[in-house]
């Protein structure tokens, strides 16, 4: 597969209330840095080489790229990389952010929002990306509690007009149903991936209802922000992988696009070549045959944790 022709359309569409995206897009959490996430010593990442991979992931089709407020280095911010690249907006692209998680100006965590400073949150995405409204905004849960209120604040700014669509993260399908009753849920953004099958119910729950399932750490696993670098990779995998002639991480990029027609991707990578890579994976087709090894490979690896 020459990953450098392939361009995102080749993985689908799937629409996010009247927005239509591919399904591999970018995510935009690890970019302001290297290496691990939200590391206090992360090194931050060039900016020209950021801005480049911007650009480059929209010219292979990529349309919906996910950020938040609280991605930043202590030299610069995904939204504001996001901005330098991209602004002018082209027609078609979908910025997702994410409210909820706080950072100090030291990148420091502290407690999460309160239902009154979301608008606060969503004003400070919009001053740094440019915008007069925001696309898709998640909002990140963190416990099984009710989401009425904080998420009844976001459907107020919908309707003000300052927020188009709205999504949810970290959450179960009771809250799901709780903010559906409140306002229109386009999707869902949760831990998934192979070798995660906690959450195969709940894919399936979404593509019923027609909600997008958004998974983050797709590409991680358990490494979650800090990456898979390091990770020996699954024996099962590898043979996927020669056998299409493609790497570890395509097949589990492709592996969780072939869940459901709802699963979008969002992998990130400050790296060209690996952007092309991820993008070329949204065409690389699983047979029944590697369906049925990777499944074994996504239960085996839930029972090995627990054990």
């Amino acid at each position: 597969m020459t990953s450098g022709t392939i361009t995102a359309a080749a993985s689908g569409t799937w629409r996010l209330g009247d927005l239509e995206v591919n399904r591999v897009g970018y995510g935009a959490l690890r970019l302001p840095q290297t290496g691990t996430a939200f590391a206090p010593d992360a090194v931050p990442r060039d900016r020209d080489e950021a801005i480049a991979v911007l650009r480059r992931a929209v010219e292979l089709g990529v349309n919906h790229i996910d950020t938040a407020d609280f991605s930043f280095s202590s030299l610069r911010s995904a939204n504001e990389l996001i901005n330098r690249a991209l602004a002018p907006y082209p027609d078609g692209l979908v910025i997702a952010t994410k409210v909820g998680p706080r950072r100090d100006a030291s990148g420091q965590w502290m407690t999460r929002a309160a239902s009154g400073e979301l608008r606060g949150q969503v004003e400070e995405n919009l001053r740094q990306l440019g915008r007069d409204h925001l696309d898709l905004v998640n909002l990140r849960v963190f416990d099984a509690g009710p989401v009425d209120e904080h998420f009844g604040v976001l459907a107020e700014l919908r309707e003000a007009g300052l927020v188009r669509h709205l999504g949810l993260s970290n959450v179960v399908p009771e809250q799901l149903a709780r903010a559906q009753a409140i306002a229109p849920v386009v999707c869902v953004q949760n831990e998934y991936g192979l070798g995660r099958p906690e959450q195969d119910e709940f894919v399936r729950l979404c593509g019923e209802q027609r909600v997008a399932y958004v998974p983050f750490f797709a590409l991680a696993g358990t490494r979650r922000s800090a990456g898979r670098a390091g990770v020996t990779e699954h024996d099962e995998v590898l043979a996927v992988a020669r056998k299409h002639g493609v790497s570890p991480a395509q097949v589990r990029l492709a592996w969780t696009l072939h869940q459901g027609p709802h699963v979008l991707a969002i992998p990130g990578t400050g790296d060209l070549a690996h952007l092309a890579a991820n993008v070329a994976a949204g065409a690389l087709h699983l047979s029944g045959e590697d369906l049925a090894v990777l499944g074994r490979v996504h239960v085996d690896a839930a029972v090995q944790r627990g054990r």
